[in-house]
């Protein structure tokens, strides 16, 4: 093979860290405490992450660090401070979802390697090319495609010299990635937050199919998929499990290290999957890859299916032998764990030590010599030492020329600048090499006289040089402040932006001054004709372009825009906003690219020339209060809508009241259009809806209606946006459509009872939101 993929593994704390290493992995991610989206893993600190560079680098794998979360405004100065530090060691990549720290990446730290989260729900070529423009090394493509539409990206990502790496073991999630706002809405807990807890995996009252977990799916395995996935062109091999405990990640790694070996050295391809069931699962499935979306992906129970399995492939049904069964299984397991404590309890994770041996008399230069476990180098002073107690009264006295012109320039200088050379003050000096991947373990003085000094810029030379060597040759970046971004005026007067998908809607453009979005379908193609025609015909409607286009979908969108040109878009796809800024087209930032902080809007505007952009909704009003948006670009937020908690590529209709097909088709999309309902054990119903030409979709029982943004937070918004498609939810609507939009109105314009007269005519609503925060 001409070619070899990384094998990318895992790690939520030290000892995972570890198991991946020891058995065998390329590359390693992990997050800190802070900025990264698994929350519930251990995570570890700033102090570990060198220690884990160190042995991780002298094992030939490299590391990734995950701040992998949406961004609010008060988190930057933090943020800035941890990318300050994160410049100056041997980081591989951080991986990256917030399109705010993608800006200050991409213009500050442009020596850290970007690589863009499933997060960014990347599925289509247009995202590509939006993400390579921000500098992004590598995407990580979403989990829903089928390996024809991986390919196509691979083909397109390399044309960019951007790498691609595909998820191939560990759990699945029901929604795509970045586009889940269940846990957020239901718990206060944001899946783009690290916080997810999961409620997709709950327990729900059974449905007519006879499921009590109907969300949930299998986990993910690709063991079988190796040679589709090499020949589709995928740089990396990505296994989920942040959370995940250090057997599971070492058995998992193992394995597919060996296959990895087999596939290289022998072109073979092993079929043995049984390792990958005696550690935790839900079952496997390969089917979104090979492109069969089924019911086969479910699994109705969310705990481990090891000794399940185990039972069912030993055949032991019988009671006796079950039970000596599920003995034996418990002890294999116990011996897993087992055997890997023992490989990682002999790894020791830490900074390497330093011997520092420090040397001079007067009127020779100081000599530092460095010994690391692995090689060992010497750096001498540019000037001479001197006679540090002369050098305290700031006095020439009997120095010699050129000591009393140094003298007299520091002659003004504070005492702690004088200091005499000793054991305790380089330690402090040198003290900078322990937030390194080394430490200073001993510091010998010995062949160095008493009461000698060196200026500060002289000492501070060596320290560089020093840290330049240990940091393989490159200089150390000095800390960058964070960027002011300057207020813009408040606003007066804001318009209303209404959102419809039926034709039947249409005519209300006559009849309101406000915009009138008008919704695409995800399956595009076969729309297309039909879509260009409706405005053409309707000038006024402003296209509103979905998040999710893949393949045919997305090239029939692009198609569109040549065509019709419209004077403005509202897209949440940010391969559709790359193409919109190509084509000259003004766009605006639909609210499920989940923009969150001043600096995200920064980059819409001058990397993209965004007109404006959305707000997320999952932002409290302290968060939003301290949103800058940049000089002449507009602030959209949405007050009133159904709260999607979800869109899923799978049959989510097929769990609860069945259907008649075993596999998601190409007509499954263009024409299913159904409804049904999920409901809690708190009793709270959740509505599943399909819609021709679109993908199925989960809604919270109540509406979003916050009435309280416009005093709360005046003059930043320039429009307030409603959403009247037909989502049936528990939400009543008391008026029609065109008396809901002059109610809004009147609201905006501050009438007398408007508020009132909002809530009498829809009820029940919710706000948690916008109340609890990210």
């Amino acid at each position: 093979m001409n070619r070899k993929m990384e094998l990318l593994a895992p790690g939520g704390d030290m000892d995972s860290i570890k198991a991946a290493i020891t058995a065998g992995a390329d590359a390693v991610y992990c997050g800190l405490n802070k900025f990264n989206a698994r929350g519930r893993a251990t995570n570890i600190n700033f102090e570990d992450l060198n220690g884990i560079l160190n042995f991780a680098h002298r094992n030939t794998c490299k590391v990734f660090l995950t701040i992998n979360i949406m961004v609010v405004g008060s988190e930057i100065p933090l943020l800035i401070n941890l990318l300050n530090k994160l410049v100056n060691t041997s980081i591989d990549g951080v991986i990256v979802q917030d399109l705010g720290l993608l800006y200050l990446l991409s213009t500050y730290f442009k020596t850290l390697e970007i690589h863009a989260s499933t997060q960014l729900t990347t599925h289509n070529e247009g995202q590509i090319s939006f993400l390579s423009s921000l500098t992004a090394a590598r995407v990580n493509l979403s989990r829903e495609l089928n390996l024809k539409e991986i390919k196509a990206l691979a083909t397109k990502a390399n044309e960019q010299n951007v790498l691609t790496e595909v998820f191939v073991h560990g759990s699945q999630c029901i929604s795509f990635s970045g586009m889940c706002y269940m846990s957020s809405v239901m718990g206060g807990n944001s899946g783009n937050r690290g916080r997810c807890s999961q409620p997709c995996r709950d327990r729900y009252i059974t449905t007519p199919q006879g499921k009590k977990f109907p969300l949930n799916l299998k986990d993910n395995c690709a063991y079988l998929d190796l040679r589709q996935i090499y020949d589709a062109g995928v740089a990396s091999l990505k296994i989920e499990g942040r959370i995940k405990k250090s057997d599971y990640v070492y058995t998992v790694v193992n394995s597919w290290r060996k296959q990895l070996h087999r596939f290289y050295t022998q072109d073979k391809i092993s079929d043995d999957t049984s390792d990958f069931y005696k550690v935790f699962n839900r079952d496997f499935s390969d089917d979104y890859l090979r492109g069969s979306i089924n019911k086969s992906m479910f699994i109705d129970n969310p705990r481990d299916n090891s000794i399940k399995h185990l039972i069912e492939v030993n055949n032991l049904s019988k009671d006796r032998k079950r039970v000596k069964g599920q003995k034996d299984i418990f002890e294999e397991k116990t011996e897993i764990k087992t055997v890997v404590n023992n490989e990682i309890n002999s790894v020791i994770i830490s900074k390497a030590p330093l011997t520092l041996t420090v040397s001079g008399r007067r009127g020779t230069p100081l000599k530092i010599s460095v010994r690391t476990p692995e090689t060992s180098f010497e750096v001498l002073s540019k000037s001479d030492l001197v006679n540090a107690a002369k050098t305290n009264l700031g006095r020439p006295d009997s120095h010699p020329e050129h000591e009393a012109v140094v003298l007299e320039k520091n002659h003004k200088k504070k005492k702690s600048d004088f200091k005499t050379l000793d054991h305790d003050d380089l330690l402090v000096r040198l003290s900078a090499i322990n937030d390194t991947e080394y430490y200073i373990e001993d510091l010998d003085t010995a062949g160095l006289e008493r009461d000698l000094f060196i200026s500060f810029n002289g000492f501070s030379s060596m320290k560089k040089e020093i840290l330049f060597i240990l940091n393989g040759s490159r200089h150390r970046i000095e800390p960058i402040a964070v960027p002011f971004l300057k207020k813009q005026p408040k606003l007066e007067n804001p318009t209303l932006a209404v959102l419809i998908s039926s034709k039947e809607d249409i005519s209300l453009s006559n009849e309101t001054s406000a915009d009138i979005y008008f919704q695409l379908p995800n399956g595009f193609k076969k729309e297309q004709a039909t879509c260009m025609d409706l405005f053409l015909k309707n000038r006024k409607l402003i296209p509103w372009i979905p998040s999710i286009l893949i393949g045919d979908d997305y090239a029939a969108a692009v198609t569109f825009l040549d065509q019709l040109h419209p004077r403005l878009i509202v897209t949440n796809n940010t391969g559709i906003a790359h193409e919109a800024c190509k084509k000259g087209i003004s766009w605006i930032a639909g609210p499920y690219l989940n923009i969150a902080n001043s600096f995200s809007l920064l980059c819409l505007k001058e990397r993209f020339n965004c007109h404006g952009s959305f707000i997320s909704n999952e932002l409290s009003r302290f968060q939003i209060r301290g949103m800058i948006p940049p000089e002449d670009f507009k602030l959209y937020y949405s007050i009133y809508h159904p709260i999607l908690l979800m869109t899923s590529r799978q049959c989510l209709i097929r769990q609860v009241i069945g259907c008649e097909k075993d596999c998601i088709d190409e007509d499954c999309i263009q024409s299913c259009h159904r409804s049904s309902t999920l409901t809690n054990l708190k009793n709270n119903p959740l509505f599943i809806k399909k819609t021709k030409g679109n993908y199925h979709s989960i809604y919270h029982w109540n509406n979003f209606l916050n009435t309280d943004i416009l005093t709360d937070i005046p003059g930043l918004f320039s429009s307030f946006f409603i959403d009247l498609r037909d989502i049936e939810t528990e939400t009543k609507i008391q008026t029609d459509k065109f008396g809901l939009i002059n109610l809004f109105e009147n609201f905006l314009r501050g009438s007398p009872g408007s508020k009132e007269k909002l809530k009498q005519n829809l009820y029940p609503t919710t706000c948690t939101q916008y109340k609890k925060g990210v």
